[in-house]
């Protein structure tokens, strides 16, 4: 299979690839992105830990790691129309928190946005760039707030 798009040639900011690192317990972790991403203007109507999923299903032992299912209502509205309603399959914005050492958190996103104008699901043009402007806007202040 050859992809549509070469993943070496693609840059952090192609992707909208956010990092933050939070020295705070796991749990407080959470509650603070989750508090900072709603301030921002987010809703989190989905999270779940894969890590309690697959220590538990398949004895993974691994570390914390918790995924907010993110979404500006105006935003989302925004892009379903803006892209026939493909995007819908990218559906929420996902913030991942994942400890990386006792005390240490990595917060983590990827811009569903470009994902979607990458990936030939959203048109590349001014409606949807203004899109993208709008929530990077509103994901740099949440990663601001971190």
């Amino acid at each position: 299979m050859t992809l549509p798009v070469d993943p070496a040639a693609l840059e952090s900011g192609d992707i909208g690839e956010k990092r933050a690192t939070l020295e705070m317990d796991h749990e407080t972790a959470v509650d603070h992105v989750r508090s900072v991403f709603t301030a921002a203007g987010f809703g989190v109507p989905v999270e779940f830990s894969p890590s309690e999923l697959l220590n538990e299903k398949v004895d993974a032992d691994r570390d914390p790691y918790h995924v907010l299912g993110a979404c500006n209502p105006g935003m989302a509205d925004r892009a379903l129309d803006a892209t026939d309603g493909r995007i819908g399959a990218l559906f929420p914005c996902n913030v991942v928190v994942r400890e990386t050492e006792p005390g240490v958190q990595t917060v983590y996103h990827v811009s569903i946005m470009r994902a979607a104008r990458l990936l030939g699901m959203a048109p590349d043009d001014e409606v949807m760039a203004d899109i993208v402007a709008d929530t990077g806007e509103l994901v740099d202040e949440a990663f601001a707030n971190l």
